[in-house]
C-alpha cells in the first residue's frame, strides 16, 4: 500500500506575524526548528523511503530535521511551492482589506481566486500539487514518501486529488505548522484521507 505523508513546514516570522508568504523565500524561526524537530521524530516511526520537498527554504529547512533521522536524501519538487498571491504576497490581513477592500471581502467569504492581483489560479495550484504527489506516490509504488510542502498546497492539493468539490475542500481547517496529512492508496477504493492535522 502507497503511503503519502504531507507535511507542512515549520513557523516562520511571516507565520508568526500572519503575513501572507506564498512563494516569498522565508526561513524558519527558532520555534519552526523546534517544531520541526519534534515532529521529525514522530514521522520517522512510520519509516519513510523517501522526503520529497518544495524548493523554498521553510520547507527544506524542516524537511532537514527528517533527513537527520532517517538518513535519506530529500529531492525537490518546485510543484510543492505555496500559491503564488501576486501583490498580497508579504502584507497582513489588515494590509490587504485597506488595499483591496472589496477583492478581501471576496476572499474572506471564500471565493477561489482574486483577479487583478496577479495571484496564481486555485485551479493551476491544484493541478501541479496533484502532479507532483502522484509522481512522488509512483516513483515508490507501495512504499511511504514524506512530502514537504505549505498549508494552502497541502490542503488544496490533497483535496483536488481525492476528487472533493471546492464546497467540501472549504470545510477543512487550515494545516497547522508542522502537522501533517497522511494519504493511501488503496488496492480497491484509490486514495483515501486516513488522518488530516496529525502530530
Amino acid at each position: 500500500m502507497t503511503r503519502l505523508y504531507i507535511w507542512r513546514h515549520g513557523r516562520t516570522l511571516w507565520n508568526a506575524e500572519h503575513r501572507v508568504q506564498g512563494q516569498t523565500d522565508v526561513e524558519l524561526d527558532e520555534t519552526g526548528h523546534a517544531q520541526a524537530k519534534a515532529a521529525a521524530v514522530h514521522l520517522a516511526r512510520h519509516r519513510p523511503d523517501a522526503i520529497v520537498s518544495s524548493d523554498l527554504r521553510r520547507a527544506v529547512q524542516t524537511a532537514e530535521h527528517l533527513a537527520e533521522h532517517t538518513g535519506l536524501p530529500i529531492t525537490l519538487d518546485p510543484r510543492l511551492r505555496e500559491r503564488y498571491f501576486g501583490v498580497w504576497q508579504g502584507l497582513t490581513d489588515a494590509e490587504m482589506q485597506e488595499r483591496h477592500p472589496e477583492l478581501h471581502a471576496l476572499w474572506r467569504q471564500g471565493a477561489r481566486d482574486a483577479a487583478g492581483l496577479g495571484m496564481e489560479s486555485m485551479a493551476d495550484l491544484e493541478k501541479r500539487a496533484i502532479a507532483a504527489f502522484l509522481d512522488a506516490a509512483q516513483a515508490l509504488p507501495g512504499g511511504s514518501t514524506v512530502i514537504t510542502a505549505h498549508g494552502g498546497t497541502a490542503k488544496y492539493g490533497v483535496a483536488a486529488l481525492l476528487g472533493w468539490p471546492d464546497g467540501i475542500s472549504r470545510t477543512l481547517g487550515p494545516l497547522a505548522n508542522c502537522h501533517w496529512i497522511e494519504l493511501r492508496d488503496t488496492p480497491n477504493r484509490g486514495w483515501q484521507l486516513w488522518s488530516y492535522s496529525s502530530q
